[in-house]
């Protein structure tokens, strides 16, 4: 949402050069700084699943819950990786999320069809309380029963 207008300017492709960040990604993979995450990998969150982008975002708590959910889906007791991104080309809001269940784009989520840089390792970030995790893991799970776990890619 722009200040001025109170209407949210969607983040395109073409305009997202003014999102400096830091941004963040959450997965299970243990990286190094200076590797580049790249899209057409498998998905954290569909199994068997190509994705087309990789995603992002520029709060530290929606990377958690990356990081929580592709260690949770994929049934590993590890703790997640939450890596400093930077993005190697022109990005866009994640459109999984944006405008889904509140105006704009609160969660500051972002996809890209181009690399994302590891520029650190976030070592000290605080995961969600069990009960949380949890409540996520079976909200996930009743959309995929019900066949609405859709994710445009």
């Amino acid at each position: 949402m722009t200040e001025r207008t109170g209407v949210y300017e969607a983040v395109t492709l073409d305009n997202c050069q003014h999102l400096a960040g830091p941004f963040f990604h959450g997965t299970k993979a243990a990286l190094e700084v200076g590797d580049e995450l790249m899209p057409g990998h498998g998905s954290n969150f569909h199994a068997g699943r190509v994705s087309n982008n990789i995603y992002f975002s520029g709060l530290m708590d929606a990377a958690i819950w990356g990081a929580e959910l592709a260690t949770s889906l994929a049934g590993s007791e590890e703790r997640g990786r939450v890596y400093v991104v930077e993005p190697l080309g022109p990005f866009e809001d994640d459109p999984n999320l944006t405008n889904k269940k509140f105006p704009g784009n609160p969660t500051q989520s972002y996809r890209s069809r181009h690399p994302l840089r590891v520029v650190s390792e976030v070592v000290d970030w605080q995961g969600h309380d069990p009960q949380t995790l949890t409540a996520m893991l079976d909200a996930f799970a009743l959309l995929r029963a019900q066949g609405r776990d859709v994710i445009e890619d």
